[in-house]
Order: structure tokens, then C-alpha cells, then sequence
């Protein structure tokens, strides 16, 4: 599949992630950052799942009606915990309540992943479970003094000290990172097919 992916030449990212410029790197497929032109408006009466869905095609579509002809990728995560969705924390305080919410329970990561090539959106969904640790106010005082909460869906990133705070996983890891590889190499596939 990564193949199948390379011939789609370089992808336009329609994203800001740091994580998700990365792991683009890591799986040594050539892209270009563009900032898109969207505002990820709540969505209040929305599943998280749906959520994802919309931003990331909201994303993808704002960047692909730029550069029509260009194969472009967007991409949206958000934790949810009972069925609500936890952006990004707006500050400590907000941080401080995602993970005391998080903690000792499961909860799910969602991305919602839109390649847009030759014109037409492939979208994909993926879902991983997150059990947490159990975290004494101590352990989420540690967190929040690294900043690391900071525009992070859920208020934590596995791939740092957060990953401290977990206790294991079921599903895709880069999904909880913030790009889920598998639905990402499918959707590629798919488009190249």
C-alpha cells in the first residue's frame, strides 16, 4: 500500500499537527503543510465520531477547492469520554478537568480522515479505546506543569509524558496520536486503485 500511496505524488496536509507531520515523515511520504481556511465550529447535537467526520472533510474540501488538482489530506481527532467529545483544552483549568474525567476509565479516540483525490473524498473512521491509569491530584499536577496538554485532543499526548497516564490500548496507536495510519494507507489504496 505505501507504494500504491507514493504514486499519488505529494500530498497537500490541510492540517497544523506537528504529530501529524511526523508520522508522514516516518512513513516517508512526500507532502506540503497548508493551513486550511476553516473554523471547526461546535457541533453541539453531534456524535464525536460525526464530528470528525465533518472537520475533516471541512478541512480537506477548504484546502482541495484551492488546488483542485492535487491529491490533499484532512484529518480531525477528539477523545470523548460518555458519548461527549474533549477538544483541545483552552487552558490548565480545562486540561485539569478533561483528565480527571479521563481518569481510571476508559474512553475513545476518534479520527475522522478525508483524502481528496482526483476530485473525489475518501473518508475514513477510526476509533481506538484508552483506558487510563488511576491519577491522584499529584500525578495530574506533574502533567499539566510540562505543558504538553497544550493543543492536544483530550487534553494528553500518548506519545509523550502522556503516555504515562495510560494503561493500555485497543486499536490503532497513530490513531491516538493524531493519524491513523491503517485507515490513512486504505483510504490511498482505495484512490489508486
Amino acid at each position: 500500500m505505501i507504494a500504491a500511496a507514493l504514486r499519488l505524488g505529494p500530498l497537500l496536509l490541510a492540517s497544523r499537527s506537528p504529530q501529524r507531520r511526523a508520522i508522514l515523515a516516518q512513513l516517508g511520504i512526500e507532502f506540503e503543510v497548508v493551513h486550511p481556511e476553516y473554523d471547526e465550529l461546535p457541533m453541539t447535537d453531534a456524535e464525536p465520531a460525526q464530528i470528525t467526520r465533518a472537520h475533516a472533510a471541512g478541512k480537506a474540501g477548504a484546502v482541495s477547492a484551492q488546488a483542485p488538482s492535487r491529491t490533499v489530506l484532512g484529518v480531525d481527532t477528539v477523545v470523548a469520554v460518555d458519548g461527549h467529545a474533549l477538544g483541545k483544552p483552552a487552558d490548565a483549568g480545562e486540561a485539569r478537568r478533561f483528565l480527571e474525567s479521563l481518569a481510571g476509565r476508559e474512553h475513545e479516540v476518534h479520527s475522522g480522515l478525508c483524502l481528496v483525490a482526483g476530485g473525489r473524498p475518501y473518508e475514513r473512521l477510526a476509533t481506538t479505546r484508552v483506558r487510563f491509569q488511576p491519577l491522584a491530584a499529584e500525578d495530574v499536577d506533574w502533567y499539566l506543569v510540562s505543558g504538553e496538554w497544550r493543543e492536544r485532543a483530550g487534553g494528553y499526548a500518548i506519545q509523550g509524558r502522556g503516555g504515562a497516564l495510560v494503561a493500555g490500548i485497543d486499536g490503532d496507536y497513530t490513531n491516538v496520536v493524531g493519524l491513523p495510519v491503517a485507515a490513512l494507507l486504505d483510504a490511498m489504496g482505495e484512490a489508486v486503485r
